[in-house]
């Protein structure tokens, strides 16, 4: 009995999130997380601007215009571009580990490192699109 009181003792008393090393594939999936929340939560947003884009009415589309005009929309659409591609290809690398692929640890670390340098070049490649760059 007094063993188990000994053990009890040594456990730390609170968790410290900053001493915690997670390994990339850790970092890839609580994006996935945020990404998944931060979409769901620019839902009704979306929506919105998906309403007035298929509005024939003009003062809807000017008002369209003008909305996606704003520098700070562009920013807001630029993260949901990021967090609709990060989610989608993280979902795609849980769909291959479900099915067996890629879960020894140097897989897993490559599908991870490809995940983020893909969903990050693409929304580069749409994030230029949505600027106006070309």
């Amino acid at each position: 009995m007094s063993e188990v009181k000994k053990l009890t003792k040594q456990r730390p008393k609170f968790l410290d999130l900053t001493a915690i090393r997670l390994p990339l594939s850790g970092y890839a999936s609580i994006l996935h997380r945020v990404s998944g929340a931060g979409m769901f939560l620019m839902l009704p947003l979306l929506i919105w601007l998906l309403e007035l884009s298929l509005s024939t009415a003009p003062e809807q589309a000017g008002q369209f215009a003008q909305i996606t005009g704003n520098i700070f929309v562009r920013i807001i659409l630029l993260g949901l571009i990021w967090a609709f591609l990060h989610h989608f290809c993280m979902g795609l690398r849980i769909l291959l580990i479900d099915v067996h692929v890629g879960v020894e640890k140097q897989q897993s670390r490559t599908t991870a490192m490809v995940v983020m340098v893909v969903s990050l070049a693409l929304t580069a490649a749409f994030g230029l699109k949505l600027f106006g760059v070309y």
